[in-house]
């Protein structure tokens, strides 16, 4: 099968699919209330691809070359019957991975149907140990324990897992000397991610940003750390490991380390719509033509279109007017 390349020669090898745009957190960095309050507009269900036409899509993107698929939100537990879709994906001919990208609140009555149903591994979105901050993180009164309790029901499910901590400056910095300490102790890859600019509602401006050197410095008063080579071309985090032993940290630079130049991931948001950065503007509707009368052919020719004319590369040229001016969607609706 021939590479689908886009302008800049970087293959199509990731899906994110979005399967829901609801979330029951109100992290302030992501979904803040004043935004997203009990008012809010969120899709309604037939708005939503099914699992057929997910299913659909997702056989037609692996058929051009897609290794992995990684479910998102929202949050994509809150997702009715999350563990048929998966099913359905498990037994796409040529996909090689499953991953599920989650806040973890729903996680520990869950975890077994997942890992029954076909899923790999969970990255879990946790940004603080202490239960006071944690709580005012995610302004929604879930404290990490809760968290913790999915995490430990998904490891013993026998799921992979990650867990990922955005810091921020003044929110969580001080949490990240014991979120490590923890997740050392764990045997648990913690990957710190650096506090992005996706969307216009998190207030985002680059003093805010704790970059990776700066995190590494931190931990490095307290552990010995030593770089381990990339798994894959165009893995995203920048991962080391504990000296003496197996667990790594991880590190996602898309700010003061931009990883553009191999970016392999396309996303479907939960409406159908494709993106081919995690910070555009605008989507392509494949919800239009799956539920027209094209053929699987024909979509898998507007998926080449679209890809092989890309030339996305947003934080190779981030500076803090594009940040501020540039309309970007939402995270809770691309799903990062």
């Amino acid at each position: 099968m021939t590479v689908l390349t886009d302008k800049f020669g970087r293959p199509m090898k990731d899906l994110r699919i979005s399967v829901i745009d609801r979330c029951n957190f109100r992290c302030t960095y992501c979904m803040p209330k004043e935004i997203f309050g009990r008012d809010f507009a969120f899709m309604p269900r037939e708005q939503l691809l099914s699992f057929e036409e997910i299913e659909r899509i997702a056989k037609l993107f692996v058929a051009l070359g897609i290794k992995k698929i990684r479910l998102t939100g929202g949050e994509p537990l809150l997702r009715r019957d999350l563990p048929v879709l998966i099913e359905k994906l498990a037994r796409i001919e040529g996909l090689e991975d499953i991953g599920l990208t989650t806040n973890g609140s729903l996680l520990s009555h869950m975890a077994q149907k997942l890992k029954d149903a076909g899923l790999k591994r969970v990255n879990v979105s946790l940004d603080a140990l202490d239960e006071t901050l944690f709580k005012s993180i995610n302004d929604s009164g879930v404290g990490p324990d809760r968290v913790l309790k999915g995490i430990q029901k998904a490891k013993e499910a026998g799921l992979e897992v990650k867990v990922n901590m955005v810091v921020k400056k003044g929110m969580n910095d001080g949490e990240i000397v014991p979120m490590a300490a923890y997740f050392k102790e764990q045997g648990i890859q913690l990957r710190y991610i650096e506090f992005m600019d996706v969307g216009q509602s998190n207030g985002w401006n680059f003093s805010k940003v704790i970059t990776k050197k700066e995190i590494f410095k931190e931990l490095s008063k307290h552990f010995e750390m030593e770089a381990v080579d990339p798994a894959y071309v165009g893995e995203v985090a920048k991962r080391y490991r504990y000296s003496g032993t197996n667990t790594e940290v991880g590190f996602i630079t898309s700010v003061s380390e931009s990883f553009c130049s191999s970016c392999t991931r396309a996303r479907i948001a939960a409406d159908g719509k494709m993106y081919t950065c995690l910070f555009a503007g605008n989507g392509f509707d494949f919800r239009e033509l799956l539920r027209s009368e094209k053929t699987d052919e024909e979509i898998k020719e507007e998926i080449r279109n679209i890809w092989s004319s890309r030339t996305d590369r947003y934080s190779d040229e981030r500076t803090a007017e594009s940040a501020k001016h540039k309309k970007k969607i939402e995270m809770s609706y691309i799903g990062g």
